[in-house]
């Protein structure tokens, strides 16, 4: 594993609109990410019970974690947000940023099927990466033309998920909650996010695998 200072494990917040409708795609299908040369921040939302474990021990386990149902993880900040309702949901009131190296995150793209694919293939609820390219979200929860990666994880790539590929945990519940109370009073040029951009797919098989979109429109 690569050696990181701690300024490269720095989890960046950036304006939500100098992003939205500046940077990010308009439409399709993107991963959009926070990332550097050798990792990228995926999220999760959990109860309190979970996420103390994982920042304490920076991996999941413990007796509330399970291994043997799938886990669900995203790039997308806002989309978190939707799913979580900005940590306000039951056992989804801890929200963590998980830092992953980019093998093991390219690994996970390179085995995700759709449901479809998987019953074509014959791998009906036994693949070990479940994709789904879901709406993505607008702050307020409405939702965007743009889909957004959702990665859902099993077997033996949620093991090493979980145990080999991270390299930080942090609990950003804090910045969520604040962020929420602006979400709220409706004042979007003061909303603050992750900053995100779209992450590069090098391998034209995995783009096509997971029907990736490498044309962007951006006003």
């Amino acid at each position: 594993m690569a050696a990181f200072s701690p300024a490269e494990r720095d989890w960046k917040t950036q304006l939500y609109e100098e992003q939205e409708g500046r940077e990010w795609p308009n439409d399709g299908r993107h991963i959009l990410a926070q990332y550097d040369d050798d990792s990228i921040v995926v999220y999760q939302a959990y109860c309190p019970e979970i996420a103390e474990y994982a920042v304490e021990n920076q991996r999941f386990g413990g007796s509330k974690f399970s291994f043997t149902r799938m886990s669900w993880i995203k790039t997308n900040f806002l989309w978190m947000m939707y799913r979580c309702g900005w940590a306000t949901k039951p056992g989804q009131e801890r929200v963590l940023a998980v830092r992953i190296s980019r093998d093991g995150f390219n690994t996970i793209l390179s085995q995700a099927l759709t449901g479809y694919d998987e019953k074509e293939r014959g791998l009906k609820d036994k693949s070990d990466v479940r994709l789904q390219w879901d709406p993505d979200h607008l702050p307020n929860g409405e939702s965007h033309r743009r889909r957004a990666i959702q990665l859902g994880l099993r077997n033996k790539v949620l093991e090493r998920y979980a145990k080999e590929w991270i390299i930080d945990i942090k609990d950003i519940t804090p910045f969520v909650t604040e962020q929420y109370e602006v979400v709220k009073t409706r004042k979007l040029d003061k909303l603050l996010i992750a900053s995100e951009r779209v992450y590069p797919v090098m391998d034209d098989n995995v783009v096509k695998q997971i029907g990736l979109d490498t044309s962007t429109t951006v006003p």
